[in-house]
Formats: structure tokens, C-alpha cells, sequence
């Protein structure tokens, strides 16, 4: 009989998650089983409920997981100019799509429905992605057309990335060229013109 390996408490809830990250991203909710998942941890489901009491509890913590992961992606290098750390976050953003395809994907098509906790996971990872680009260039403060317009953007990437990732119609450099253009020029569409 194979002896489980004991790991600390963060290090099992970690391993655990990282299981259900992988499980959640190949197969849709309800093929998810959590006997297979304590299974393929080495411990008892009893054990795997002590970390996470609810199916739908670990499925949103994998959320949230692979929401902070693309996070960490678009954290720009805070020396370049506003321009450059917008592609470089684009880059990031297409990278951990390429990546973790299937990750991405449940975490845009979020899995078990209209749930508001996944829901508000997924809008604030859209709020923060955008903030990070746009914080870091000093240009934080958005007029409400252009709020407006970047949050069809942000719609825009998303189904373009989604697109790309069955398709691959373009490279990687070639999308984050695009994003970047339309980006900027959406963002001139907002801007008030001077009166008269």
C-alpha cells in the first residue's frame, strides 16, 4: 500500500488546488468529481472538505487562483513608457492564454453558470487588468466615455483570445500589436473634443 506523503496544511491546500485547477480546466463542472480529485491527492474527500467544504467552494477558489495568475502576467515594468508597458502587459495577458488555454477559458466561460461570487471574481480580474496598464502610465483617471468604451475593449480581448487560442489565425506578436492599436485608438475616441 502506497503511504501518503504528509504536507504541511498550506503546502496540501496548494496541492489540492493546483489538482482542481487542471481538473476544472479539462472537463466542465458537473464531470468534475471530488472523489477523483482526494484520489489523485492521496488523501480522504473527509480531508479535501476540511480545506474546501463545497464543491462549488474549491471551484471558486480555482477561479480566483487562475484569475490572480493571469494578474501576476500583466504587471508592467513600471521604467517603460506608458506604450511599451501596455504591450508588455498585453504580451503577458496573450501569454498566460496561450499557456493555459483551457484554464482561460473556464475562467471567462466560468463553468457552473451565473454564479455572482465567480461573476464578481471574473469583473474585478477585467477592473484590474485594465488598472494595472493604466495606473502604472499615470493615466488612472478615465472620463466616463472612455470607461465606457475600455470595458468593450476589455470584452474585445477577451473574445478575440478565446478566438485565438482555437484558431491561431495570427501569432502571438501579431494579437498584441492589434490590442494595442485598438486600445489606443479607442481611448482617442473618449477624449472630449475642445469647444468652440
Amino acid at each position: 500500500m502506497r503511504r501518503r506523503k504528509r504536507l504541511e496544511l498550506p503546502e496540501r491546500r496548494e496541492q489540492l488546488l493546483q489538482l482542481a485547477v487542471q481538473a476544472f480546466s479539462s472537463k466542465s463542472y458537473d464531470e468534475v468529481s471530488v472523489d477523483d480529485l482526494a484520489q489523485s491527492a492521496g488523501v480522504s474527500k473527509g480531508l479535501l472538505y476540511h480545506y474546501f467544504p463545497s464543491k462549488r467552494e474549491l471551484y471558486v477558489a480555482t477561479v480566483r487562483t487562475a484569475a490572480e495568475q493571469l494578474i501576476e502576467r500583466v504587471l508592467p515594468d513600471p521604467t517603460l513608457s506608458l506604450r511599451d508597458q501596455i504591450a508588455r502587459g498585453l504580451d503577458g495577458y496573450l501569454s498566460f492564454v496561450e499557456q493555459n488555454a483551457a484554464a482561460y477559458t473556464s475562467l471567462i466561460q466560468s463553468g457552473i453558470g451565473h454564479d455572482d461570487e465567480v461573476l464578481s471574481i471574473i469583473d474585478n480580474t477585467r477592473v484590474r487588468f485594465v488598472g494595472v496598464m493604466l495606473e502604472r502610465g499615470g493615466q488612472g483617471m478615465l472620463n466616463p466615455a472612455q470607461q465606457t468604451l475600455l470595458r468593450g475593449w476589455v470584452g474585445m480581448v477577451e473574445a478575440a483570445s478565446l478566438d485565438w487560442i482555437k484558431r491561431r489565425s495570427m501569432t502571438r506578436e501579431e494579437l498584441t500589436k492589434f490590442m494595442l492599436k485598438s486600445l489606443l485608438y479607442t481611448l482617442s475616441l473618449g477624449i472630449p473634443k475642445p469647444a468652440k
